[in-house]
C-alpha cells in the first residue's frame, strides 16, 4: 500500500501554477504547501498589526480559487501550513471559498502552537508543533487541513500516520516520514533546483518533488512524468543536509537519526530512502519568537576606476561624523572591479553603508541627509545606487524551548468539534552522537591547486542567527579524502569571517557527507540583515569556489 504525497510550494511566494501542475501531472492522494519560514513569520506579524483578520498566506487562497474543484474531482486532500499566525482565519476564507464555488469540501484546521501572549514583546511567538493534529484532520474525514506553525516535516508525517495507522511509538516508521518531509519542504529544490552540479540536467524549470511512501517508513522521491529538471541520489542528499545539524534530527514527534539514512538510484528520477531510525522526542517544543528589533537604513556608492581603497576610506571619513548617534554603522567594500575593464560596470566596486538605530530618523534622514550632501563633495565619479530611504523595520528572531504540555494542540473539524492531541509519552534528552570513524584515508599522490567545488557538492542556509553548511561527494575514494581534508580547522581558513566564531564539524558517512554548522554568522536572523548573504544560501558555493589541493587521482 503506497501514500503519494506531492508538495506545490517551498515558501511564500513560490510558484503559483504548481498547484495546477500537481494536479495534473500524475497521481497523487495529498498534496501539500509549504509557506511558512522564519522570515515569514515576522512578515505576517506585521500583516495582523494592520489587521486582525489578517495573518495568513493570501496567495494560497488565490491558487485554491482556481484548483480547489480539481482537487476534489480527484480526490486529493490538500495539507498546508499556509494558515500562518491565523489558521481558523484561513480555514473560514476556505469554506467561503468552496461555497462561492460549490465545491462540497470539508475543511479542518490545526490550533495551539500560538503562544505570543505568553512573551511580551514579541511580535509572534509560535511552537512547532508535530503531525498529529493533521493525522486527527485526516482520520475525520477533512478534505483540506489549515496549519499554523508546525514543523516542515509535519505536513508529510500527519498524512502518513493518518493513511497508515501508525502511533506516537513507531518511531522509525515517523523518523523515515520525516525524511521525506524534509526532502520535499523545499519543493523544486529536490529536483535540480538551487543544486551544486545543475549542469547534469535541465533545470530551466524544475518540477516538484513527490514521495512515494510505504507503511514501514520507506519512500521512493520522484516527481511526474515529463516535468523538468531531475531526481538523483545528489539531488536528494543536497536537500537532506538543507538546514539540518547533527545525526540527531530532533521534532516534536520523533529525532530522526540522519546517520542511518540510506540512498540508492531506483531508476530514472527515482530515488530511494531506506534503513532511516527514529528515537523519542525530545523532552521539549521550539518556540520561534520573532520581534521588531529597530529601524535598518542602507545607501550603495558606486567607486569606478583607481583609488578604490581611498575612495571607500574617504566616504567613511566624510560620514562618520553625521552618523556618531546610530547604535550600528557598518561600511563594507565589495570589490568587483577589475583593472583596465572594458565596461564601466566591470570596472566599479560597490561601498555599502548599512545604519541600524531603535530611532527611525537616525536611520533615515540622518543617513539620507549626509549622503546626499556628498553628491558634489566626495570622490571623483560620485553616483549610488538608488537614492537612500527613510529606513524600515527590521526583524530579531529567536527560539527558546518549552514542556510540550505548554502547548494545547487542537484538531478543530469542519462541524467544530475539537480533538485534542496529547503530548508524547516517551521523550528522550538530545545528546550528540558519538562521532563515527573516519574512512581509511587516501594514499598520497600528486596533487593539484583547483576548487573544492570540482569533487564536492554544497548547500547552506539558516537557522537563526546560525547557518549551516552541508558538503557531499559522489564517490567513496572522494569521500575517504574529504573526511580527513576539510575540517572545522580547514573550514575556518577557507571561510576567514568564520574564524572568530564556534563551527562544529558532523560526520555522515551514509551519505559521504559533513555538515559544518557555523554559530552567530547570521546576527540576529535573517530578517536583522546582518551580512551581504543574510539567510547564507550561498555561502556553500563561496566554500566550494576556494581552492585546496585536490589529489588529482579524482580529478
Amino acid at each position: 500500500m503506497t501514500l503519494r504525497i506531492g508538495n506545490a510550494s517551498g515558501f511564500y511566494g513560490d510558484r503559483f501554477d504548481a498547484l495546477r501542475e500537481m494536479l495534473t501531472g500524475g497521481e497523487l492522494d495529498v498534496l501539500t504547501g509549504d509557506y511558512l519560514a522564519e522570515l515569514t513569520m515576522l512578515i505576517l506579524g506585521r500583516d495582523r498589526l494592520k489587521d486582525p483578520t489578517a495573518g495568513y498566506a493570501r496567495t494560497f487562497l488565490r491558487q485554491l480559487e482556481d484548483c480547489l474543484g480539481l482537487a476534489h474531482e480527484r480526490g486529493v486532500r490538500i495539507v498546508t501550513n499556509a494558515g500562518g499566525l491565523n489558521p481558523a482565519g484561513l480555514a473560514d476564507a476556505v469554506r467561503a471559498l468552496a461555497g462561492r464555488l460549490g465545491i462540497p469540501v470539508r475543511v479542518a484546521h490545526v490550533e495551539g502552537d500560538d503562544l505570543t501572549a505568553a512573551h511580551p514583546g514579541a511580535l509572534a511567538a509560535h511552537a512547532y508543533l508535530g503531525g498529529f493534529g493533521i493525522a486527527s484532520c485526516l482520520r475525520e474525514g477533512a478534505d483540506v487541513v489549515v496549519t499554523g506553525r508546525v514543523t516542515d516535516a509535519a505536513l508529510v508525517t500527519g498524512p502518513a500516520a493518518a493513511h497508515f495507522g501508525w502511533q506516537p511509538g513507531d518511531h522509525d516508521r515517523l523518523a523515515g516520514a520525516v525524511v521525506a518531509g524534509h526532502v520535499l519542504e523545499c519543493g523544486a529544490q529536490a529536483t535540480g533546483g538551487n543544486y551544486a552540479f545543475f549542469r547534469d540536467g535541465d533545470v530551466r524549470r524544475p518540477g516538484f518533488p513527490l514521495a512515494e511512501l510505504h507503511a514501514d517508513g520507506s519512500c521512493v522521491i520522484t516527481k511526474h512524468p515529463g516535468t523538468g529538471g531531475f531526481v538523483d541520489v545528489g539531488t536528494v542528499t543536497a536537500q537532506l543536509l538543507y538546514e539540518t545539524q547533527g545525526a540527531r534530527y530532533a521534532g516534536p514527534d520523533v529525532t530522526t537519526r540522519l546517520d542511518t539514512v540510506r540512498l540508492t538510484q531506483d531508476g530514472p528520477d527515482r530515488v530511494r530512502i531506506e534503513g532511516v531510525r527514529g528515537e523519542a522526542p525530545p523532552p521539549a517544543l521550539k518556540v520561534g519568537l520573532n520581534r521588531l528589533g529597530g529601524f535598518r537604513g542602507e545607501v550603495v556608492f558606486v567607486l569606478t576606476g583607481l583609488d578604490i581603497e581611498a575612495k571607500a576610506a574617504l566616504v567613511r571619513e566624510q560620514l562618520e561624523p553625521a552618523l556618531g548617534k546610530a547604535d550600528d554603522v557598518r561600511f563594507e567594500l565589495v570589490r568587483t572591479d577589475r583593472p583596465d575593464a572594458p565596461t564601466e560596470e566591470t570596472a566599479s566596486a560597490l561601498l555599502r553603508v548599512v545604519v541600524r538605530d531603535p530611532d527611525q530618523e537616525v536611520v533615515g534622514r540622518a543617513l539620507s541627509g549626509a549622503a546626499v550632501e556628498l553628491a558634489l563633495a566626495s570622490y571623483p565619479g560620485f553616483h549610488v545606487l538608488a537614492p537612500p530611504g527613510k529606513g524600515s523595520p527590521y526583524g530579531v528572531f529567536e527560539d527558546v524551548y518549552v514542556p510540550h504540555g505548554a502547548v494545547d494542540h487542537v484538531a478543530v473539524l469542519e462541524d467544530g468539534r475539537r480533538i485534542s492531541v496529547p503530548p508524547p509519552h516517551d521523550t528522550a534528552a538530545l545528546n550528540e552522537v558519538p562521532e563515527p570513524p573516519l574512512p581509511e584515508p587516501l594514499p598520497p599522490g600528486p596533487t593539484r591547486r583547483a576548487p573544492l567545488g570540482l569533487l564536492a557538492g554544497a548547500r547552506s542556509g539558516d537557522k537563526g542567527g546560525n547557518a549551516n553548511v552541508g558538503v557531499w561527494v559522489r564517490t567513496d575514494d572522494a569521500w575517504r579524502w574529504l573526511a580527513h581534508e576539510l575540517t572545522a580547522e580547514k573550514f575556518r581558513e577557507l571561510i576567514p569571517e568564520s574564524r572568530r566564531l564556534k563551527v562544529t564539524r558532523h560526520l555522515l558517512p551514509h551519505l559521504r557527507a559533513l555538515n559544518f554548522v557555523v554559530e552567530g554568522i547570521l546576527g540576529a536572523g535573517v530578517a536583522a540583515q546582518h551580512r551581504f548573504d543574510p539567510q547564507a544560501k550561498a555561502l556553500g558555493e563561496w566554500l566550494r569556489s576556494r581552492h585546496l589541493d585536490l589529489p588529482e587521482a579524482l580529478l
